[in-house]
């Protein structure tokens, strides 16, 4: 199994300023991806098809995209997850306003819970596991904590045999993390922008979490 991992939104906490203004977003939203190795192609077919339908040259992050565009990427994305039951989309979102300052002073201990909320009910029935974070994520900041959390609470806490291998990818050169940037923008935007289309057609195919609301 590959598990695809990226985020929307950011761990700043200036809170008193409007967002891309000075300010930090007021939310943080994670989107997990579950892909079976032999179907690991179909995510990448997915948005390979957007950048031919569209005609982007470059990497198109879905912050970039139209409503329309985004629109378009949740219905091919619930299809392609409805006719392939074994991949798996869980999200969770933050609400920042609504953590507690002590939880603030480390946030890349929330970020680490944030993924520790999803991965293990997904990965026990596996000997390993290859995990591919965004390589320009924040998460890589911390280095190999989140990886080394994950794998301590696997191993320990839920007595599971997994081994997780890291091996973060950059999401230029990689089109599933591109879809999992998607699937995290627009489940983000729901919350941080009220922009709902794209967030409800999601809805009929993956696991959307809250956190701290």
């Amino acid at each position: 199994m590959r598990i695809y991992l990226d985020e929307s939104g950011d761990l700043g906490w200036k809170l008193d300023l409007p967002y891309g203004q000075g300010g930090s977003s007021r939310y943080l939203t994670l989107a997990i991806m579950f892909v079976p190795h032999h179907l690991r192609k179909l995510p990448k077919k997915l948005i390979v098809g957007l950048y031919s339908k569209y005609g982007w040259q470059n990497e198109k992050k879905a912050s970039g995209a139209d409503l329309a565009q985004k629109e378009v990427f949740s219905e091919l994305a619930v299809q392609l997850i409805r006719n392939n039951p074994t991949i798996k989309v869980d999200v969770i979102t933050v609400r920042k306003d609504k953590v507690a300052s002590h939880i603030r002073s480390d946030a890349n201990k929330l970020y680490n819970f944030m993924v520790a909320c999803v991965v293990p009910e997904y990965v026990g029935g596996y000997a390993t596991v290859l995990f591919m974070p965004d390589e320009r994520s924040v998460k890589v900041k911390s280095g190999n904590s989140l990886v080394d959390h994950l794998q301590t609470k696997l191993w320990f806490e839920l007595n599971l045999k997994t081994k997780i291998i890291n091996q973060p990818a950059q999401s230029h050169m990689d089109y599933n993390i591109q879809f999992v940037d998607w699937i995290a923008h627009c489940v983000w935007s729901k919350f941080e922008n009220g922009v709902d289309a794209p967030y409800d057609k999601l809805c009929a195919a993956i696991r959307s979490r809250r956190l701290f609301f």
